[in-house]
C-alpha cells in the first residue's frame, strides 16, 4: 500500500485561477461553428455567441481565454476585423486550412465572448508580420478613454468606453511561425514592441513575452538576460506520440503507444524544473511568471477531416494527460501562473466538441471541471509514494498528486493513477488534522473510452465510494486509468 501525505501546516503557494485557462485560435471550428455562430443562426445565441457552448464553459469556471493565436496571430492584422461585417476584409487563412477568413468575429466579438463568460481577455498582438504602429494602435484602441484617433474610432464601431485587459502577448512562436527569429533577434524586437504597449487610465498590462519551444533553454537564457520588460514568459509543448510521419491516432493505440503518450506528458515536469532553475538565476524573487500558454495532446486529424482544421477526438487517455499536467501546474504554481489548454472547441485537446446544433463534453472537459475547486486556493505540501513506469526512455509515476486548502479550511486532493492496467492503494494521512468528512468523485473507464453525439455520457463523473476514512484521513483503492478528486473537511 502507498503512502499519501498531506501537511496543511505547509502552505507553498498561491494556486493562480489562469492556470486553468483556454485557448482559442481562427483555427478549423474552434471559433466559427464552434464559439461564434452569428446573431442570423437558427443554433440558439447572444450576440452570435452559441448558448450552449457559452453556459457549459462557465459551468467549467473558466478564467481566461487567449486570442486570435497561435500561428494565426502574426498574420492577423486587427483592424480587417472591426467595423461593419459586410465590408470587413476577406483573406486566406494560410496556415490552418486555406480556407476564407472572413473577419466576422474580431476584437469587439472576442471581448463580448469573454464578458459572457465571464474570463479575463488574453490577446496576442502580431510581431511576426505586423508593425510597432498596429500594435500600439490596438492597445490604444481597446483600452483608452480620452481624446484619440483610435478612441474615436472605437466610438464610432459601437462602443463608447473601453475595455479593461490585462493580458497580452508581444507576438506568438517567433521562434517558428512567428517570424523563424534566432532568440537574440526576439529579444531585441521585444524591447521595441513592448514599449509601445502602453497603460492607459487604471488599465495595467501584464506583458507577456514569447518564451521556448520545449526544451529550448537557450532561449529562455536569453530572454531573462536581455529583457527587463515583462511580467510573464510562454512555454510551448505538445503531447504527441510520435513525430514524424504521423503523430498517432486520438481513438486507436495500444499499450505501448498510451505509455509513451504519458511518458511525454509528464516531461512537463523536466520542462517546468529546467526552465523555472534559468528564470531562479534572473528572477529569484519569482516577479516573471512562467506561462504555459499552449499544451496538450496533439494526433492525427480524425479520418475525412480538413488536415488543417486539426479536429481530433478525446479519450479516457486525454483526461490522464489534462489531469497529471494540472497537478503538475499546481505543484508548480509558485512560478506557472497562467496555462491555456489548446484549444477550447473542436481542435486538438478540446473541452467541448460541436456538430451544428449539437454539442458534447469531452472527458478533458470533465477533469478540468473536477479541478476547478482548485482555483485561488493555497497549495499544501504533499507528497506520495508510488511505483514508476519507463517509456521513451522516461520514467513516470504511477500516481500523480496535488493538494489544496480553499480560505474555509476545505482540503482539495486530486490524484491521477496513470496506469492504464493496473489499479492502486494508498493510506493519505492530513497533519495535525481530525478528518470529519471525506467524499469522492472519479473520472475513470477504459484509456479508448470518448463520447460521441450519438452517446454523449460514455465517459463522465461519478461519486467514488471505495474509500475508508480514518481518524487523520482515509483509504483508498484507485481503478486503473482514473482521476479522484477527494474534498476533505477537518
Amino acid at each position: 500500500m502507498e503512502k499519501y501525505l498531506i501537511n496543511p501546516n505547509q502552505k507553498i503557494s498561491h494556486i493562480n485561477k489562469n492556470i486553468y485557462g483556454h485557448f482559442s485560435e481562427h483555427l478549423g471550428r474552434c471559433i466559427y461553428e464552434g464559439l461564434y455562430v452569428g446573431e442570423d443562426s437558427d443554433i440558439p445565441n447572444v450576440n452570435g455567441m452559441r448558448c450552449d457552448v457559452v453556459n457549459a464553459l462557465k459551468e467549467m469556471k473558466i478564467p481566461v481565454l487567449r486570442w486570435p493565436g497561435g500561428c494565426f496571430a502574426d498574420e492577423y492584422h486587427w483592424k480587417d476585423g472591426i467595423g461593419d461585417k459586410a465590408t470587413r476584409k476577406k483573406m486566406i487563412n494560410t496556415h490552418w486550412g486555406g480556407v476564407v477568413e472572413d473577419n466576422s468575429f474580431g476584437t469587439h466579438e472576442f471581448f463580448e465572448l469573454c464578458a459572457q463568460l465571464g474570463c479575463e481577455p488574453y490577446i496576442c498582438g502580431n510581431v511576426g508580420s505586423g508593425t510597432v504602429q498596429e500594435m500600439n494602435e490596438w492597445v490604444e484602441y481597446m483600452t483608452f478613454d480620452g481624446t484619440s484617433p483610435m478612441a474615436e474610432l472605437r466610438k464610432k464601431n459601437g462602443r463608447k468606453a473601453p475595455w479593461k485587459l490585462k493580458f497580452f502577448g508581444v507576438g506568438n512562436e517567433n521562434w517558428g511561425c512567428g517570424g523563424n527569429m534566432t532568440p537574440q533577434f526576439y529579444a531585441d524586437t521585444y524591447r521595441r514592441y513592448q514599449t509601445y504597449v502602453r497603460n492607459y487610465g487604471g488599465n495595467w498590462i501584464y506583458k507577456i513575452a514569447c518564451g521556448p519551444n520545449d526544451a529550448d533553454y537557450k532561449w529562455t537564457e536569453t530572454l531573462m538576460q536581455n529583457c527587463r520588460h515583462f511580467s510573464g514568459l510562454s512555454l510551448h509543448y505538445y503531447t504527441t506520440p510520435h513525430v514524424y510521419e504521423t503523430r498517432g491516432k486520438a481513438l486507436e493505440f495500444d499499450a505501448a503507444e498510451y505509455e509513451t503518450t504519458i511518458s511525454k506528458a509528464y516531461k512537463m515536469e523536466e520542462l517546468l524544473t529546467r526552465h523555472g532553475e534559468i528564470m531562479n538565476r534572473y528572477d529569484p524573487q519569482k516577479r516573471v511568471s512562467f506561462v504555459v500558454d499552449e499544451w496538450g495532446t496533439w494526433y492525427d486529424v480524425e479520418a475525412g477531416t480538413n488536415p488543417g482544421f486539426l479536429y481530433q477526438q478525446n479519450t479516457m487517455r486525454d483526461a490522464i494527460v489534462a489531469g497529471l499536467t494540472l497537478n503538475l501546474f499546481n505543484k508548480h504554481s509558485d512560478r506557472v501562473r497562467m496555462a491555456n489548454i489548446a484549444q477550447l472547441v473542436n481542435v486538438l485537446q478540446a473541452v467541448i466538441l460541436t456538430d451544428g446544433a449539437d454539442m458534447l463534453l469531452t472527458p478533458t472537459y470533465h477533469v478540468f471541471k473536477m479541478f476547478a475547486d482548485h482555483q485561488e486556493n493555497t497549495l499544501l505540501g504533499s507528497y506520495i509514494t508510488t511505483k514508476t513506469y519507463n517509456a521513451d526512455k522516461r520514467d513516470y509515476p504511477q500516481l500523480v498528486e496535488s493538494a489544496s486548502i480553499d480560505d474555509n479550511g476545505v482540503i482539495y486532493a486530486t490524484v491521477v493513477n496513470t496506469s492504464e492496467t493496473e489499479s492502486a492503494e494508498f493510506k493519505c494521512q492530513i497533519a495535525d488534522t481530525a478528518v470529519i468528512s471525506v467524499k469522492a468523485e472519479i473520472l475513470s473507464g477504459d484509456a479508448h473510452d470518448h463520447n460521441t453525439f450519438e452517446h454523449k455520457d460514455v465517459v463522465k463523473p461519478a461519486d467514488f465510494t471505495d474509500f475508508t476514512r480514518s481518524a487523520d484521513g482515509f483509504t483508498a483503492k484507485l481503478p486503473a486509468c482514473a482521476v479522484v478528486k477527494f474534498t476533505i473537511n477537518g
